[in-house]
């Protein structure tokens, strides 16, 4: 078994820019793993993905789903082509071969979404309306909400988070954080634009955001992976 970040009971911190792209099986895509749970080719794994231009990958089926979030360019597969922007659950089952004509960027999350009745989902969150949360000064599009998870984008006004009144947030079952653009704050320190957080289950935090952010948010997922 191959681990990166396999322990689920501690909090980590990865800024993704920092990184080398690493080859995967198909030679012009190329990956940043963040997490790794299982063999190199076959376990739950979580990573920024570049396709470069004319890139693909063989037709392939993905057990346990597959989550991804386009951030540059656009991604394409027989069932269509996913511009910056688009979210897709691919659920247990799906099958496709992907490809990138012009290149792209990508959020992708691979064998972490196993369970019956979970639907496929597919998006362009550029077209949803952000609406209000009941934090102060952020705004949320929900992605997926099912089997004890959800998944949704954040807006972060300039300045959210550090009122008087703001207090904690507690994750019961944990949560997975990228950040988009601008940068959030935390008794951690800062985190700008491409670094990736993951809370254990039970953990809390106070986010706040001096100068605005976006975000990638999933909670109640990390207590239903594997930890090595």
């Amino acid at each position: 078994m191959t681990s990166i970040n396999g322990d689920m009971g501690v909090r980590v911190r990865v800024d993704t820019g920092s990184m080398g792209w690493q080859p995967s099986p198909s030679g012009h895509v190329l990956r940043k793993r963040v997490h790794l749970v299982g063999a190199p080719e076959s376990g739950q794994v979580t990573s920024v993905v570049r396709y470069e231009p004319g890139a693909s990958f063989p037709a392939h089926e993905h057990p346990e789903g597959e989550e991804i979030l386009v951030l540059e360019g656009v991604f394409s597969d027989e069932h269509g082509d996913w511009p910056s922007g688009s979210y897709l659950l691919n659920p247990e089952g799906f099958r496709h071969a992907p490809f990138s004509r012009d290149g792209c960027l990508l959020f992708v999350k691979l064998r972490q979404y196993g369970g019956e009745g979970r639907r496929h989902v597919s998006l362009q969150t550029h077209d949803a309306r952000w609406t209000p949360s009941d934090r102060e000064g952020v705004s949320v599009k929900v992605l997926y909400r099912g089997h004890g998870e959800e998944m949704r984008l954040e807006r972060w006004a300039v300045g959210a988070g550090s009122g008087a009144g703001s207090g904690a947030t507690v994750h019961p079952g944990g949560a997975e954080i990228l950040v988009l653009d601008g940068a959030l704050e935390d008794e951690a320190g800062r985190h700008a634009a491409g670094v990736w957080l993951r809370l254990p289950a039970g953990a809390s935090h106070r986010p706040s955001s001096s100068e605005g952010c976006e975000l990638y948010v999933k909670t109640g997922g990390v207590s239903s992976l594997r930890s090595a």
